[in-house]
């Protein structure tokens, strides 16, 4: 896990410091037609949003739309901009975009600026290279006039134009001092993009924009901000999604010394104090009685799960949504020579960021404008939340993007609940207020990866090849509840959150058929790292090993022979069992492999684990992962978040779980509910393998992996098979007693 990363860049300024020096050459996109502007004010910066400036003195600006949380993706996109550019990187300063989805919206993402779903570098990738190639052939032809020269006879090196035959050269920055832009973009097609040798920036790591601050103590993240005349905010929030406040006796709460105001809000009942601990005090001495829901007012979420279990066995008639289906598989499975099935359950789980949930608001006295703070997977939606709440137009709102402390999907639901108390209270008192989140109002208010029951039956012919796969999920709805609008409109009531993952692209199963039993529990979902993939690879994958050993194949032999039409699958299958050296027996351990195609992204792991047959706990001890994300942009930063994706996947297989009681939850902080801590953590190894294809994503891929890969390890182990996750010990030692038990 040791990667050393070499330090040479230096953090940017913010985006202010950059539109006060920005006098120079400005290169910007408006809507989704590229278009090109000069810029000799900082005042012009600003009014076209640019992607690129060049000022005088060789400082290149670019613009990154991503929001930062750990994941790299604000260094990653203008890298890719200034490797087509030829920028010299010690040159280029990285500058937060402003919250524009027409202009720096995500083309992996319907549009949108949303960083989520390991879309940012497959989003952008393609656009921001042309853009790059744009402005660098506009440099090209300003030098050509200037030396009245065949712009062919001229070429870059890191930020300057070279004429070899007369050996002159002009920096960019010199550029920018004379440049004329023309009134059309110059067209650049793909094929004038730069092929993979000739790169100098993308297959490199270079430091993150982030990390030097993240280092010395300088990090803002919105549980940082201090403004003039700020207070401090606290929420409760109902513990079911559609209670209100029958009644509210806030007598304590308002003798708390500090306390400014208690309000009733839309959300649940806020306090505003002096001091967050005044707010705390007086949140937590509020008496209220809630209405309660008649649907997730009786949800017990062990109950829940037999019943998601009964329609998935098709017990109880439901209706289901077709999500993946090739050829007729009741014809396969009946025409098979033999057929097994299989069962496997997934808990709630929560998304656990390092920060708890917080935001600051400012709505101003006039409530003509309001500025907000946040750290937000989505900078457009906060916006479009605080324009709704203030009741202004977006263009009144003012967005101070902050890092993000973890999201994992958490800070990216539509509602932005996290601001929204802010946003309230502020409203209230017409003064700044941040609002804290406690890690116990986190997990209580909390948006889960839904619970999921799967069922599964295959059929072999003669030969002993799989022939059909029949995949049965019930779960929660995660779109009705997260994403309404494209759930009932381009999804076409599908829901894309919680089925990612349930169809089999490269294996060669000529009958398959995949739906979906959406259940309306009434409880709180949202997507989280990993989507649908961590419980429907856990199922696959786990069931895929369960084929192969009751028909005597070796599990790594036969998912090569399923992947034998897809040559980048079989390399990462071939490369984790070289790495994990998949052929030699252990003697007290056992090896498990997964294998995932993960839109797109090919990537295999191999577990090693050794188990407590006294109290049931695994230990892993080493993990292999192989991955190929198409073109490496970043290598070392891959590896670092396949490691951390990696340890994300551990708490969600063997510890992490949430249950729900009367639709309220169970656990209130880290001592009920367990991430993993140092001591957990295994060997962890990864091999990048870079292949000439658009780049796919890397931040959430490895973690589907680990469940599959441990199950299977145990099964090797000690033939028992693991199928509900998280394996908990008192699991682990039931399922040892009776082996055919879905447990």
């Amino acid at each position: 896990m040791n990667h050393i990363r070499k330090a040479r860049e230096k953090s940017g300024p913010s985006r202010r410091q950059v539109m006060i020096g920005a006098a120079g050459l400005t290169f910007g996109f408006t809507g989704r037609e590229h278009w090109l502007s000069t810029t000799r004010a900082a005042e012009s910066f600003a009014r076209i949003n640019p992607w690129v400036t060049i000022a005088s003195n060789g400082m290149i600006s670019i613009m990154s739309p991503a929001s930062e949380m750990g994941q790299g993706s604000k260094t990653s996109l203008p890298l890719i901009l200034a490797e087509e550019l030829d920028a010299d990187w010690k040159d280029v300063r990285i500058v937060p975009a402003p919250p524009s989805d027409a202009i720096y919206g995500n083309p992996g993402f319907l549009g949108m600026m949303y960083t989520a779903g390991s879309t940012a570098v497959f989003g952008y990738f393609t656009q921001l290279r042309q853009f790059g190639a744009q402005v660098r052939r506009v440099l090209l032809d300003n030098a050509a006039q200037k030396w009245n020269v065949p712009v062919d006879e001229l070429t870059t090196e890191p930020s300057s134009v070279i004429h070899a035959k007369t050996g002159r050269r002009l920096t960019y920055g010199e550029i920018s001092a004379f440049a004329v832009l023309p009134s059309v973009t110059p067209a650049v097609a793909l094929s004038d993009l730069k092929p993979r040798d000739r790169f100098r920036l993308i297959g490199r790591d270079v430091q993150r924009y982030e990390l030097p601050s993240k280092v010395n103590g300088s990090a803002r993240y919105s549980i940082d901000v201090e403004t003039a005349g700020m207070l401090f905010g606290a929420v409760i929030s109902p513990a079911l999604p559609d209670s209100r406040p029958e009644s509210i006796d806030d007598v304590s709460a308002r003798r708390v010394p500090g306390v400014v105001g208690i309000y009733n809000l839309p959300i649940g009942v806020g306090v505003v104090a002096e001091t967050p601990w005044a707010a705390f005090a007086a949140k937590d001495a509020l008496k209220i009685h809630w209405t309660k829901s008649e649907k997730a007012g009786a949800f017990n979420s062990d109950e829940a799960l037999n019943r998601y279990a009964a329609i998935a066995r098709g017990e109880i008639e439901h209706k289901a949504a077709v999500w993946d289906e090739v050829a007729v598989v009741a014809a396969g499975l009946a025409d098979a020579s033999a057929t097994f099935a299989g069962e496997y359950r997934c808990d709630y789980a929560y998304h656990a960021q390092m920060e708890p949930l917080n935001a600051v608001a400012a709505i101003s006295p006039d409530g003509k404008s309001v500025e907000i703070w946040c750290g937000s997977q989505s900078q457009t939606m906060a916006v479009a939340t605080a324009s709704a709440i203030a009741g202004i137009e977006s263009k009144h709102v003012i967005f101070n993007e902050m890092l993000l402390g973890g999201g994992f999907g958490r800070r990216g639901p539509r509602d932005q609940d996290f601001l929204l108390g802010a946003l309230f209270l502020s409203n209230e008192v017409r003064r700044p207020v941040k609002v804290l989140w406690t890690r116990e109002d986190d997990i209580r208010n909390g948006r889960f990866r839904p619970m999921s029951m799967h069922r599964i039956k295959a059929g072999f012919d003669d030969s002993n090849r799989l022939t059909s796969w029949h995949h049965r999920v019930a779960t929660d709805n995660v779109g009705v509840f997260q994403d309404p609008t494209r759930y009932f409109g381009p999804w076409k009531e599908r829901d894309m959150i919680s089925l990612a993952g349930l169809d089999l692209p490269t294996y060669v199963i000529p009958n398959r058929l995949a739906e979906h039993f959406a259940v309306d529990s009434g409880i709180r979902v949202s997507a989280l790292r990993g989507i649908g993939f961590t419980a429907n690879k856990f199922a696959t994958e786990a069931f895929i090993d369960e084929l192969a050993r009751n028909r005597g194949v070796d599990p790594l032999k036969f998912r090569l022979e399923l992947v034998r039409k897809a040559p980048r699958a079989e390399a990462v299958i071939r490369a984790v069992g070289a790495m994990s050296r998949w052929e030699e027996k252990r003697e007290d351990s056992a090896l498990g492999i997964a294998y995932i195609d993960y839109s797109g992204t090919q990537i295999a792991g191999v577990a090693e684990v050794r188990l407590d047959n006294k109290i049931g706990t695994i230990k892993v001890i080493n993990f292999w992962v192989a991955i190929d994300p198409g073109i490496a942009v970043q290598p070392d930063n891959i590896v670092a978040q396949i490691e951390g994706s990696i340890i994300y996947g551990m708490g969600l297989t063997l510890t992490e779980r949430i249950t729900i009681e009367d639709g309220e939850v169970q656990q209130s902080n880290f001592y009920d509910y367990n991430v993993m801590r140092m001591r957990d953590i295994p060997n962890i190894y990864v091999k990048v393998i870079s292949t000439d294809n658009k780049p796919t994503g890397v931040g959430q891929m490895a973690t589907p992996l680990v469940a599959p890969a441990i199950s299977n390890a145990v099964a090797e182990l000690t033939g028992t098979r693991l199928r509900h996750t998280p394996f908990l010990p008192e699991r682990v030692l039931a399922a040892m007693k009776s082996p055919s038990a879905p447990i």
